[in-house]
């Protein structure tokens, strides 16, 4: 049996009911057999300093450790002012060390945004593309995934919207052909 594809998702939310969380836990349990995906949670990750990239806090040190194990990121956030959380943002500066050499070279990133708004955070999503290309990483090509209407999309703490699901599932599809790529593995 082929060793499956481990991918980590980080939700670029703090809330226990962000729309983020709920895309991503709805993702573990819609993925195929081939595919596993732990969820990490940045709560605990400190405000970066750069003072600290030679001894980082242990919150850092796991996040740093689930990020060079995975095959892949899937990258969920809400669309705060225009662009993406802060939370995240600060994540990605500590995993992003050293500069142009980091764990995030070379690392498939799947990107994806949620927004009350019709639009889905697409200013996100372009923040999301803009900071993973300055640190190499390769971002999957294709339609975005924007996930607008989360009120209507998410019920209960689920994703219910199957035009969305479909989308997420052809994309996640698109981050394993990029990991395939990448490692030079078969699916």
């Amino acid at each position: 049996m082929a060793e499956k594809f481990r991918l980590l998702g980080l939700p670029g939310s703090l809330r226990k009911k962000s729309a983020s969380r709920a895309v991503l836990r709805w993702l573990q349990t819609a993925l195929p057999p081939d595919v596993e995906m732990e969820i990490f949670e940045l709560g605990e990750i400190a405000l970066y300093n750069e003072d600290l990239d030679d001894d980082r806090p242990a919150p850092v040190r796991a996040l740093f450790d689930k990020v060079k194990a995975a095959d892949g990121l899937v990258v969920l956030t809400p669309e705060y002012n225009h662009g993406m959380s802060g939370v995240l943002k600060n994540a990605i500066d500590w995993i992003s060390r050293p500069g142009y050499n980091s764990i995030l070279k070379g690392k498939p990133v799947a990107a994806l945004t949620t927004s009350e708004s019709p639009l889905g955070g697409v200013r996100a999503q372009s923040d999301l593309h803009m900071v993973f290309l300055s640190c190499l990483s390769r971002i999957v090509l294709g339609k975005e995934v924007t996930i607008g209407g989360t009120a209507k999309a998410i019920i209960d703490g689920k994703l219910v919207d199957e035009a969305l699901q479909k989308r997420i599932l052809a994309h996640i599809d698109l981050l394993l052909e990029e990991i395939c790529l990448v490692q030079g593995r078969k699916r």
